[in-house]
């Protein structure tokens, strides 16, 4: 069974953007999917309440690559408040649609975006306690 693909999807496997850690992040998770098998991890840096880097390291298919490829660009100078709102469906318009059985690859992104969010605020909580 072949998947098809968008030119953009596939330049976004083969080409992700912001892979990698960030150093001194000042939030950082994991992210998986038990029935696939895929994994994300996210850490992220922030300045002057925007997200001034976010990167992912991935172990899963070239969808997974893609969409939080696209996702990291796409919030990267974002507010906390702007990044909150993110949805997968900008994922999957952005990259001009996924295969049915992919989109919870976008999810799987959009998951790990606000678990990295609530991190940070859970992280700001305990110091301003």
């Amino acid at each position: 069974m072949a998947l098809n693909y968008t030119k953009k999807t596939v330049n976004h496997f083969l080409k992700p953007k912001n892979v990698g850690e960030v150093k001194n992040a000042d939030a950082q998770i994991e992210v998986g999917n038990m029935v696939c098998g895929d994994q994300l991890s996210f850490s992220m840096k922030l300045k002057d309440g925007k997200i001034k880097d976010i990167k992912f390291l991935s172990f899963g298919c070239a969808s997974n690559i893609a969409t939080a490829s696209l996702m990291t660009e796409k919030v990267k100078g974002m507010t906390i408040a702007q990044a909150k709102k993110f949805s997968w469906k900008d994922i999957v318009d952005d990259l001009g649609g996924l295969p049915k059985q992919k989109i919870h690859c976008s999810m799987m992104a959009v998951e790990g975006l606000q678990r990295l969010i609530n991190s940070y605020e859970d992280r700001l909580k305990i110091k301003q306690a």
